[in-house]
């Protein structure tokens, strides 16, 4: 399966359940660590952003794998 193929389909269907879970994550952990409004939106929107590159080394990585296989 090449790439562009696996993203789409990613796409369609099952990749959009994790956009409101890492909102809520990003949201819950920065309101942990602040009091303070600005604060925790600055925090969950890093800490949102180290979560999506987490997750894109992960897929680059699982997408090598399988296209080695």
């Amino acid at each position: 399966m090449h790439f562009p193929t696996l993203l789409a389909a990613g796409l369609h269907n099952q990749l959009w359940y994790s956009v409101p879970l890492i909102v809520s994550i990003s949201l819950v952990y920065s309101a942990t660590r602040h009091e303070q409004m600005n604060h925790i939106l600055r925090h969950a929107w890093h800490t949102g952003v180290w979560i999506v590159g987490f997750m894109a080394i992960i897929m680059a990585i699982l997408c090598v794998v399988s296209w080695a296989l």
